[in-house]
């Protein structure tokens, strides 16, 4: 295996897999080709599955032999170290059913990108998701972080979701108020459970109102993120009380560079790729935020990015 680092799946496992999946899974793929930073060492195996049976199947196969799975989506609020990552990477990209219901809502499946559900309530005038404009990635990632901005965050707007079981076997419908949704995080679920599509509220609106939302929004992102270089967006939850940008730049660690890593000059909270950056150099910039802001005002930063692979403990968002 590239890198000298043992692959955890077995030549006969790999069989297996392919006999299941065929074309849809690969095998020693590069991370940094599946994360929006572009940093990140060789996982085992990418799996895109053609639909909800093909996940099933690679799902029970992933239980039978005991191999972890992760669903990466478009690869935004994650690291994977430079050692790889053991197991399978999941793309849900092929579930991608978008379509109004009755009573102002929409079904909408975990490998719809923003861009293509933005487009959707733009065309039909339907308002209440122009929040989303902007954050990157699908809707099985909004989901998992419950993403959104100050004023308004995805779990205000799910009225159910649809979840496939660890090892594929059962898919169950949950209401609103069955759902455990936490500042950027839905909790509750066993581990390896997997979302498979939301539905969604929205409002009758027009097509100019719509759009004016979104265009404001989106140009207010524009002007204070870093949306034209590769990064994973947010680095950091915002501690309560406080914007975990704000402490950074107030402990002079804007521009501070690792390699090809940097913090953003633009928004502190960010740290972007200026080219050939490793994931060494991003996780060293984040442990040196974390300490000097905690030596400086003694707040701990919780990482919101997930850190995935082998060689140290994960980190993840909780």
């Amino acid at each position: 295996m590239p890198g000298g680092v043992e692959a955890m799946i077995p030549d006969a496992v790999r069989g297996e897999l392919t006999a299941a999946l065929g074309r849809a899974i690969q095998f020693d793929v590069s991370t940094a080709k599946l994360t929006s930073l572009r940093v990140g060492g060789i996982a085992d195996a990418l799996a895109t599955p053609a639909d909800r049976a093909a996940l099933a199947r690679l799902l029970r196969l992933c239980a039978k032999h005991r191999l972890p799975r992760r669903v990466i989506g478009r690869g935004f609020n994650t690291i994977v170290r430079d050692e790889g990552v053991d197991g399978v990477l999941i793309q849900l990209a092929q579930l991608k059913m978008l379509e109004e219901r009755p009573a102002k809502l929409l079904r909408v499946e975990a490998g719809v990108s923003h861009a293509t559900l933005a487009r959707f309530c733009r065309e039909r005038g339907l308002a209440g998701l122009e929040f989303g404009v902007g954050i990157p990635g699908t809707l099985g990632g909004w989901i998992a972080m419950n993403a959104g901005i100050g004023t308004r965050e995805l779990q205000d707007v799910v009225r159910e979701l649809e979840v496939m079981s660890p090892a594929g076997r059962i898919l169950r419908s949950f209401p609103r108020d069955a759902l455990r949704f936490r500042y950027r995080a839905l909790v509750g679920f066993a581990e390896g459970s997997v979302v498979i599509s939301a539905l969604l509220a929205v409002e009758i609106s027009d097509r100019k109102r719509v759009e004016d939302e979104s265009e404001r929004l989106l140009a207010k992102r524009r002007a204070t993120q870093p949306v034209d270089q590769p990064s994973c967006g947010s680095v950091f939850k915002n501690p309560r009380g406080h914007f975990a940008g704000q402490l950074i730049e107030a402990a002079g660690l804007k521009g501070e560079t690792r390699g090809g890593a940097m913090i953003s000059p633009l928004h502190a909270n960010f740290i972007v790729n200026t080219g050939g950056a490793s994931a060494s150099d991003v996780l060293a910039l984040i442990g040196h935020a974390r300490a000097l802001v905690r030596l400086k005002t003694g707040i701990a930063l919780e990482p919101e990015v997930k850190i995935w692979g082998r060689g140290a403990p994960e980190e993840r968002a909780s």
